[in-house]
């Protein structure tokens, strides 16, 4: 199998990664000490086969960059891009066209290299008030891209609104954001099926990333602090009852999830029978970054 080339079981290809690969506090515990920032993301395609690009929800890429992301990661790696947030939620999916178009134009070095966009709405975002919107907005996503979208708020969670989606294409993102104590429930959520792909991301508890009166990030996400197993056994299971329904299946994993995504990505890899491998302590101890020899 090619070099971080996706799990394959028959024609299903399963890609895992995280939200994002530049973290600070990655560095000595995923990245070696020393790694310049703007290796990161080279490094970090030698051990995951596809990452879900955080950048692109504040700005659309300039082509360059995107040009740089695809050429400096194997053939075979897939990236999932954010919409930027300006069309989700600054314009909640009113007057699009001009900002959809320039996130396009930013990222069209990058096609043969796309996974999918993500869509992610925010919780503000309510079918009482916005559902002729987000019907309006999908009828005229193009065809020739996938799209995947997020609901942040549960009154979404209805049949019309999966019928929508399965009419489109357009993939129901599968998101465990739920609190520790309620860990092992996600998987049995409302989780429709609406194209020929998965996207599953295991958040964990937004509301205690950061501290409620200074606002900062409250962990330093170096390890796993806080295991999930039971979540991951059970959307283990919920993979693979789906699988047989779909082409490909992306999985992301965030930092907050278990306290470490790249350790979380691994761990689920094991339970699906994927061999994804973290850094060896000879790459940890790296003193020269020139001297890793990436393909």
């Amino acid at each position: 199998m090619e070099q971080n080339a996706p799990a394959a079981t028959g024609d299903i290809s399963i890609r895992i990664g995280t939200c994002a690969w530049s973290y600070d506090d990655w560095r000595g515990a995923f990245y070696p000490e020393h790694l310049p920032a703007t290796e990161r993301l080279q490094f970090y395609a030698r051990h995951f086969p596809t990452v879900e690009v955080d950048s692109t929800f504040y700005h659309p890429p300039a082509p360059h960059v995107a040009a740089h992301w695809a050429e400096v990661t194997p053939e075979s790696f897939l990236f999932s891009l954010r919409l930027p947030r300006e069309i989700t939620h600054e314009r909640k999916l009113r007057e699009w066209k001009m900002p959809l178009d320039a996130f396009l134009a930013g990222i069209q070095p990058l096609r043969h290299k796309l996974g999918s966009v993500l869509i992610q709405l925010p919780p503000f975002f309510e079918v009482k008030h916005d559902e002729h919107a987000l019907r309006d907005f999908v009828r005229h996503l193009p065809a020739d891209i996938r799209f995947a979208i997020e609901f942040r708020d549960s009154s979404w969670h209805m049949p019309r609104i999966a019928h929508l989606l399965e009419e489109h294409s357009v993939c129901w993102v599968w998101n465990d954001v739920t609190t520790l104590d309620h860990a092992k429930d996600a998987a049995f959520g409302f989780w429709p099926q609406t194209t020929d792909f998965l996207y599953l991301r295991l958040m964990g508890d937004l509301d205690s990333k950061y501290h409620p009166q200074t606002g900062k990030q409250i962990h330093e996400y170096r390890e796993i602090m806080w295991s999930r197993d039971a979540a991951l056994a059970n959307w283990t299971e919920k993979l693979r009852l789906s699988l047989q329904n779909v082409r490909e299946a992306f999985v992301y994993s965030a930092n907050h999830f278990e306290g470490f995504a790249p350790a979380t990505a691994t761990r689920l890899g094991q339970k699906l029978g994927i061999s994804l491998e973290l850094p060896s302590s000879e790459e940890l101890r790296g003193q020269d970054p020139n001297q890793l020899a990436l393909f």
